[in-house]
Order: structure tokens, then sequence, then C-alpha cells
């Protein structure tokens, strides 16, 4: 396929207006910066949370036009074109609507909240509809269009842990540019829009929401929010793991096969063997989920 952009054609993102349309006081969110390049953003934002708490209040954005060092999981390396991706950091310091800090074993929730935010973002604004990859992968028709990496910020002098959620999105990459060939891109899925402001705007909002349900049932992902239905139905909704026969790659060359039956209360992967006993699979403890065909 022929991309509509070269690298010159893509715009950059708009600084002014997107802290003007998802900053205080129209917005939720306390901070947004954009840089021309860096490193990682999950890298930048975590060391700045935990250096100067005070200047990173809950919900400050770092987003970039290119990185150079990106990780996703199990430290693999993600680069990407200048301007052809969403990278973007958000630091979630979580409390309830009391002002407690939510149980640190909900943070576990955040990766897949914020997978469930962009999956419903990008399928409100481009008429692709992704799904879930557990534990923190967006696809379309099996191919990845995003990751999603969290990562944990030590508190200072007492105060409690914060949470660097980052999110990679192949936008504008054309099929050359592809970073192996089972990934995918908005522009190779027809996207009604490939306008980066507009994906970020529409992420980012639907992630603010969803967040302020979950910090006001506590972090309790079986808890309903206000429409009725929990965190964990609408990501198992949206996941496309479950129901299917995997194989989960496990550290030192171990390996679970069986069917994926649902999450646990903290996010966990559900895997009943061929011989029904049921195990429980979590992120830290996966290589590889891949489907048995």
């Amino acid at each position: 396929m022929t991309s509509r952009y070269s690298s010159l054609e893509r715009p950059g993102l708009d600084e002014a207006g997107l802290r003007e349309a998802l900053c205080e006081p129209k917005g939720p969110y306390g901070r947004l910066d954009l840089v021309t390049e860096t490193g990682s953003t999950n890298t930048d934002l975590a060391r700045d949370a935990e250096q100067q708490a005070r200047l990173w209040p809950d919900l400050s954005v770092l987003t970039a036009e290119q990185q150079s060092a990106g990780r996703g999981r199990l430290d693999r390396t993600w680069i990407a074109p200048e301007r052809s991706s969403l990278i973007v950091s958000i630091l979630l310091r979580p409390t309830n609507s009391d002002g407690r800090p939510l149980p640190t074993h909900s943070y576990s929730w955040l990766s897949l909240l914020t997978a469930l935010a962009l999956a419903e973002g990008i399928d409100d604004r481009t008429e692709v509809s992704p799904r879930i990859k557990w534990p923190n992968d967006v696809q379309v028709d099996g191919r990845k269009l995003a990751g999603v990496l969290a990562q944990l910020v030590p508190g200072a002098n007492g105060a409690p842990p914060a949470v660097v959620v980052g999110v990679g999105l192949n936008v504008s990459l054309t099929d050359q540019e592809l970073p192996v060939p089972t990934a995918t891109s908005l522009l190779l899925e027809y996207a009604k829009t490939t306008d980066r402001n507009v994906l970020l705007k529409a992420f980012l909002r639907t992630l603010a929401r969803h967040y302020a349900e979950f910090t006001a049932v506590d972090g309790d992902a079986a808890r309903p929010w206000s429409d009725g239905e929990s965190l964990s139905a609408r990501v198992g909704k949206r996941m496309a793991t479950l129901g299917q026969d995997i194989r989960a790659e496990l550290p030192g060359g171990q390996f679970l096969t069986g069917r994926a039956m649902g999450l646990d209360e903290r996010g966990g992967l559900l895997v009943r063997d061929d011989d029904g006993e049921r195990h429980t699979v979590t992120a830290g403890d996966v290589v590889h989920v891949r489907p048995l065909h």
C-alpha cells in the first residue's frame, strides 16, 4: 500500500491546543508536555515524577513526536519514524473519592484500563474496532496496533507509589515501516482519521473518565461503575484472548497450554489446562500468550 504521507508531510501535535482542551480548567489533566524527541517518555516521566513530585500531579501527560529508546514488555525495543505514532505516557496517583490512596493491588488493572480506553477512543474516532490481547496489546484482526506498558514509581517520604502508563500507537506507518510483519497501523486499516491530535484527545478523555470511575469504586474491578458495568466486564467484552485456546510461554522455557477462561480479581489470566486444572497467569509471569490454531 502506498502511504498517504511522506515523513515531511506528517503533521505535528498541537501542544497549545491539546493543553487547552485537556488540562484544567476545561479538562481533567493536571499537566501536558510535548517534546520533539526523547529516549523514552515512560523513563522521563517516571524519573521526573519521583524527583519532582510536586510539579507532576495526578493525570500528568508527557508525549513525544519521536523516541529513540522506547521499550515494551521484556525490554523489547520500540522505535518509529517521527510523527508516525502516538507516543504518550500518563502519570497516575490514584486516590478514591475520600482522598485515600487506592490499594496497591488494584494498580495491576491500570494497564488494562488504559488499553480499554485506547481501544474505545480509536473505535469512536476511526471506525476501526480494536481488541485487547492480554496483557497489554491492542490489536486489529490479530495484528498489533498498539502496546501499553505500566511501571511503578516509588513514593517519596512515605507517600504511596504512583504509576506511569505508556502507550505507543501506530498511526501512519506504512507497511514498509512496520517494526514486524504482524503489526499494523491505523493508516493500513483505512481509519476514518489519522489525525493524531484528534486521536490523542479521544484517548485521553476516555482514559480520564474510566480512571475517575475506577477510583470512585476504590480500585475494585468487580464493582459496577455509574452505568452499572464493572471494569472487569468491560475489559472482558473487548478482550480477544478470552475463550481462546492459548499457549502461555513462561520464564525458564516453561509453557502452559489451555483455554483462557477469564480474568481474576487482579487482572491475571485464568487458564484451564487440558486436564481441567485451573491456573492463574500474571503479566509478570508470562513471556507471550498466543492462540493455538
